[in-house]
């Protein structure tokens, strides 16, 4: 039966919940796709929805890219298929398995006799979730597939036979393949190694109740057709994607190989300081009930179950150097299902849920801020408005769009794929030369490259906190 303190939490944990999933809505709409990660995933997208080329993907025309398996982008082309080609539709399948693993969650603690809505609001008050609630990454793939296989690890390890939940969790391998790669074992397979270390009994039930053979057979038949064809079709692939994304991006600081950016060079142990930023408040309320129960807690199935799920993935990523924030995703779950496990021992929640709500009211109110003062496009690290105006100015729409040294990804987007660079002065001269008039992309730092000649043959158009545009005299 619910507790009547939880009864009286029900309403704002619902109405908060529906709240921020509107308001995050209306992010996955207005917001333009952001340099320089969103956009890149989103222009991979648009470029195999218009070529139709579904096994490489290009991060341009006829450029493979190695980095990432195809599942995120097979979805957001997919969705470009059904709503066309703009943010939404590129958000649209993040934003949708973010709200399902809320669906599963609130399904599985309404039967403990927990609210429906406690872990939406949990997740959506942990910053790293609600920011991956909408954002095209490939990120929300991966955390849906280890969910996926967690719960059904878990569900299969409670049944006394075998159940549909065996075969559930080879099928989120297989998709796990297709998310993120082989990195969907390192974050699955080691917390289930040690929970099952805690009683040997458990390997024995592993061997019994899980159809490992077949299973594997399910998952072979997933991934592998992909990994085939992309090398057959891109030689190259498996050893870059492999050997180096896989092992040289996160024990190599700062690693050269990376074809498509740089490596984000962190102190070793930064991992940890990070979770407490993106998960806050929810994982200091955790190490806290943890360090309380120390004595106890690691006799009990469930909650030993989701702190080996929970701390794997920071504790392997501690000794790396290149790592980000998104790299934590994966323990938002179990986090979330270790808050609603001690939810009833927290007295002042209403204080507790009026901290939670402190995130989402900043992004809501910075948001609505930049809105209303019109400083909303000035302030996005995106090219789209400064294209819009241009293209609103201009006369002719086929002007040509020249950037300096590099591409922006969201130039790339939004102008469909027409943008394209000059690295030099000389290069500039000669397409000046070769244009009547021509656009020209810079970022405001490197303005002072162009030489004082070069910038008097051109006139600013258009600019914001990152970017000016010229167009030439």
């Amino acid at each position: 039966m619910i507790s009547e303190k939880l009864k009286n939490n029900s309403k704002i944990l619902s109405i908060s919940v529906i709240a921020i999933l509107i308001f995050r809505l209306l992010l996955t709409i207005t917001i333009p796709l952001l340099d320089k990660t969103e956009s890149r995933y989103a222009e991979i997208a648009r470029i195999m929805q218009e070529t139709q080329q579904w096994i490489v993907l290009q991060i341009d025309y006829g450029v493979p890219f190695w980095a990432k398996p195809p599942l995120s982008t097979w979805l957001s082309a997919g969705s470009f298929e059904v709503f066309g080609v703009n943010e939404f539709a590129s958000r649209f399948p993040s934003f949708l398995l973010s709200v399902i693993l809320i669906i599963i969650a609130g399904k599985m603690v309404k039967k403990e006799g927990y609210s429906f809505y406690l872990p939406g609001f949990i997740l959506l008050t942990m910053p790293e979730f609600l920011i991956h609630t909408g954002v095209v990454s490939t990120d929300t793939s991966l955390e849906f597939c280890i969910t996926l296989m967690m719960i059904s690890f878990w569900k299969t390890m409670q049944s006394e036979t075998k159940t549909y939940w065996n075969y559930l969790f080879f099928i989120a391998l297989g998709f796990g393949f297709l998310a993120k790669g082989p990195l969907i074992t390192v974050l699955t397979f080691p917390p289930l190694f040690l929970w099952c270390c805690l009683d040997i009994q458990r390997f024995k039930a592993v061997f019994s109740k899980f159809s490992i053979l077949f299973g594997l057979c399910i998952t072979a038949v997933i991934a592998l057709p992909w990994y085939y064809f992309c090398e057959q079709e891109s030689p190259g692939f498996l050893d870059y994607f492999i050997v180096g994304e896989h092992y040289k991006r996160f024990l190599e600081p700062g690693w050269k190989g990376d074809l498509y950016g740089s490596g984000h060079s962190q102190p070793k142990g930064m991992i940890w300081l990070l979770m407490i930023g993106f998960m806050f408040p929810w994982i200091l309320l955790v190490l806290f009930k943890l360090w309380k129960n120390k004595a106890t807690i690691f006799k009990n199935n469930w909650v030993s179950f989701l702190i080996a799920w929970a701390f794997w993935t920071p504790l392997f990523f501690t000794i790396s150097s290149n790592i980000l924030h998104t790299y934590l995703l994966p323990s938002a779950m179990p986090i979330m299902f270790l808050v609603v496990y001690f939810w009833n021992d927290f007295t002042r929640k209403k204080l507790l849920i009026n901290t939670a709500l402190f995130f989402p009211a900043v992004v809501f109110i910075a948001y609505f801020a930049l809105f209303a003062t019109g400083k909303l496009d000035h302030q996005m690290n995106s090219d789209k408005y400064l294209l819009r105006e241009i293209k609103a100015t201009s006369e002719n729409n086929e002007i040509p769009i020249y950037y300096w040294k590099n591409k922006h990804y969201s130039g790339q987007f939004y102008t469909r794929g027409k943008v394209q660079v000059v690295k030099t002065e000389k290069q500039l001269d000669s397409v000046q030369k070769l244009h009547k008039k021509l656009f020209f992309v810079i970022q405001n730092k490197e303005i002072k490259e162009i030489s004082k000649k070069q910038q008097e043959t051109m006139t600013l158009t258009q600019s914001n906190f990152k970017t000016s545009i010229f167009v030439t005299k």
